[in-house]
């Protein structure tokens, strides 16, 4: 954890970073869902990447993430409709730290409009307290970390093609939590950045874009 703080000053550069060249892909289009306690600015320059590789890319839109909310899923579900209508086709989740809970828990109640689902050090699996984060969320929240106010079931594998991306590195969620039990997901993939540099990093965006060729396909 204490490894991760010096990676904080330079998350805080993120607007200023220019775009990680990646494979071009065919105009699929992304959402971004970004971890606890950051907003869509974290993900800038993923999301610029991804523009930039023609892969049409979006933020969540409700500002800070600020944990669960009995709301939360469904004002991610019409977002989602608008960008299909948009684009005539699913859509591919990139889901950060809790973003990637959101991300799956989207695609199990609506498979229909997802396509593909990659988390990044995203704790969906095992004990919800195997990180070092979920003490700040119950402070800050009003609810247990184990308890949401939602009804969910975290390690159940969405009805899509569903990609678990983790780290050794990662001084946040354990590996366990983010990797998964067989079963959880279709494909498990390490890298090797810290937890809070798996949306900004140019060795982690440059992962995302490979999965992104070998499970989208390139243009």
């Amino acid at each position: 954890m204490a490894a991760e703080a010096l990676a904080i000053p330079q998350l805080l550069l993120t607007p200023l970073q220019r775009a990680v060249p990646i494979p071009h892909g065919r105009g699929q289009p992304v959402a971004v869902y970004p971890g606890y306690l950051v907003s869509d600015i974290a993900s800038l320059r993923l999301r610029r990447s991804l523009q930039a590789a023609n892969y049409p890319a979006y933020g969540w839109g409700l500002g800070q993430n600020r944990g669960v909310r009995a709301n939360t899923l469904d004002r991610l579900v019409p977002q989602l409709e608008r960008m299909c209508d948009n684009h005539g086709q699913p859509v591919t989740l990139i889901g950060w730290s809790l973003g990637g809970i959101f991300a799956r828990e989207v695609a199990k109640l609506r498979p229909d409009l997802v396509r593909l689902v990659i988390t990044l050090g995203s704790p969906f699996s095992g004990d919800p307290r195997a990180n070092n984060a979920w003490r700040i969320y119950e402070l800050l929240n009003d609810h247990p970390v184990d308890r949401p106010p939602i009804d969910v079931n975290l390690p159940e594998k969405p009805p899509v093609r569903t990609i678990a991306v983790y780290s050794q590195a990662d001084g946040v969620v354990s590996v366990g939590s983010a990797r998964g039990n067989p079963g959880e997901s279709d494909r498990q993939v390490e890298v090797g950045e810290r937890h809070l540099e798996m949306v900004r990093a140019q060795g982690a965006i440059a992962a995302i874009g490979r999965l992104l060729a070998e499970e989208l396909g390139q243009g």
